[in-house]
């Protein structure tokens, strides 16, 4: 990638950024954020990816007290026990539980997999958080870029290895969900079928957006094929804003420096920016409904592209061959 296509790109994204910022500082000044209202959930089973710090730190802790039984996925086997443990003990609720699963590395996904299914548990949400932004040109333990490997590739083979418990779980009037993360980057993403990874040139900019793009056209996909099947599984976005985590480590410094000292004017905390993700997993208002944009709890438009089913179905053909699984986009989960 040629050095103004890079710049094309990084601006492109931090355009898209400041404008969340600037919707969020107006609704800060007009009265800030309102936390809904989200039902108990006794007996349902939750896994949330990259659930240690951030986002999914503070969704496993909401959803701990709403009393769902959850699994931590993460790849850090001592801060993922200490997470839980400390969930457990500031909500009461002991079934909160670390399961190591590093989402660069296809292998230790499909042993996460393997272990959660030893548990004999249902599965009744899945939330595909985790996720790297801007990090510099790295690959995965696959030889993936690792944006598009990690932040889209691992949550897909991910989701669909657990695909059979998600639809063994839900049942009429009480589906079971997957609930993936993007953002309003996705809105300035491209995404090149024969370069799905960037090797053109590479941008970090371009590589986080392409990825958070690539995870609405699968969502929608998805769902797609759990309607055509007729399952009890819906499956939607979830974007959560622009949020004060640790996620900016590699963003321009200009950006970190007004995290740093406005943080608390133009970003979510971490527990406002679960909101919207949480919402997608529990709320009566989605029973039985997937395929949805969600931004701030409310069903939003996505990119145009996003919608075209032509393109749905190429990237997931293609993200079948990079994960070595079965493409049953014409049978959909038939075996």
């Amino acid at each position: 990638m040629s050095p103004l296509s890079a710049a094309r790109a990084a601006l492109r994204v931090y355009a898209a950024g400041v404008a969340v910022m600037m919707a969020q500082l107006l609704r800060r000044c007009l009265g800030g954020f309102t936390e809904p209202v989200f039902p108990r959930q006794p007996g349902r089973v939750a896994i949330v990816t990259g659930g240690t710090e951030g986002i999914g730190l503070a969704t496993c802790r909401r959803l701990a007290l709403l009393e769902m039984h959850v699994i931590i996925a993460g790849n850090d086997a001592a801060k993922g026990r200490e997470v839980a443990r400390k969930i457990r003990e500031e909500t009461g609720n002991q079934k909160v539980e670390f399961s190591y699963c590093d989402l660069a590395s296809m292998r230790s996904i499909r042993e996460f997999v393997l272990t959660f299914k030893e548990k004999k548990l249902p599965l009744h949400v899945l939330i595909n958080n985790a996720g790297v932004m801007m990090v510099p040109q790295r690959q995965t333990e696959d030889g993936f870029e690792e944006h598009f490997g990690l932040n889209y590739l691992g949550h897909f083979l991910l989701t669909n290895l657990l695909l059979d418990t998600l639809r063994e779980s839900g049942r009429p009037g009480r589906s079971a969900r997957v609930v993936s993360m993007s953002s309003a980057t996705h809105y300035v993403g491209e995404l090149a079928l024969d370069d799905l990874q960037g090797r053109g040139g590479y941008s970090p900019h371009g590589a986080y957006a392409r990825s958070k793009l690539a995870l609405v056209l699968f969502t929608y996909h998805l769902q797609g094929l759990l309607a055509a099947q007729g399952s009890h599984v819906t499956a939607n976005v979830a974007d959560p804003g622009v949020v004060d985590t640790d996620l900016y480590k590699h963003v321009f410094w200009g950006t970190r420096l007004v995290k740093k000292l406005f943080g608390w004017l133009f970003f979510k905390t971490p527990d406002e920016g679960a909101w919207t993700s949480i919402y997608a997993a529990v709320t009566p208002d989605l029973e039985g409904v997937g395929g949805r944009y969600l931004y701030n709890e409310k069903d939003s438009r996505s990119l145009a592209v996003t919608y075209d089913p032509h393109l749905q179905q190429e990237l997931w053909a293609r993200s079948c061959q990079m994960t070595g699984i079965r493409d049953r986009t014409r049978d959909p989960f038939s075996e």
